[in-house]
């Protein structure tokens, strides 16, 4: 029997497809939701992500232990809040103005946004500063000496204790920042954000 949490992907484009294939390649079941019809991504989950199940963004939501959030960040507010209330919800999303547009709310601090539009929910934030492709190349077994470092921020040390296990498990060191407020460093323009380097290197240039 699988003891693994049950992971809930929003989003189909890159970095869903990426973090669902490491996260069932790593013993998880994996439920994905796009943003629009389940129709229209059916296809792409069978073929990219075998194993995961297409489903609306309300059954992903409603049946999964844990949500990871890879969607587009202007499309927040689709996310519905109701349905993920005491739930841990990992926020992988950045923005950028070419797809969100000119919005000076999304760019400031954008996982205080999400926990502010999830109340209930338990959010932190990882795997947002690391490109899909490197996270699709550079998953390694725990102790490899090439592994790499991804950051995590979270206000809660049992939430970013099961995010440090996720990130774990999809083959990266975690390096935790205490605070979701802190995150902001692994945004874009911050200090940490593209790096694809090892856990001391990150924890050097948070530090920074």
């Amino acid at each position: 029997m699988n003891s693994k949490p049950h992971l809930g992907i929003l989003g189909a484009g890159k970095l869903g497809i990426v973090l669902a294939q490491l996260a069932l390649k790593a013993g998880y079941r994996v439920s994905i939701a796009g943003s629009g019809d389940v129709s229209k991504i059916a296809l792409t989950i069978e073929v990219l992500t075998p194993g995961a199940v297409a489903a609306s963004k309300e059954e992903v939501c409603k049946t999964a232990d844990i949500v990871i959030l890879a969607l587009p960040l202007g499309k927040y507010q689709m996310i519905p809040a109701d349905l993920l209330k005491g739930k841990l919800v990992i926020d992988a999303m950045n923005y950028w103005w070419e797809v969100d547009g000119e919005n000076p709310t999304l760019n400031d601090n954008s996982s205080v946004l999400i926990q502010q539009h999830l109340p209930g929910a338990h959010v932190a934030k990882a795997f947002s500063h690391i490109g899909y492709h490197d996270l699709s190349d550079g998953s390694r077994p725990t102790g490899a000496s090439d592994r790499k470092g991804v950051a995590i921020a979270g206000d809660s040390p049992n939430d970013l204790a099961v995010a440090s296990q996720i990130v774990d498990d999809l083959g990266f060191d975690p390096v935790v920042l205490d605070s979701l407020v802190a995150g902001k460093v692994l945004q874009p323009g911050g200090p940490v954000f593209g790096a694809h380097v090892d856990q001391q290197q990150l924890r050097a240039m948070i530090k920074t």
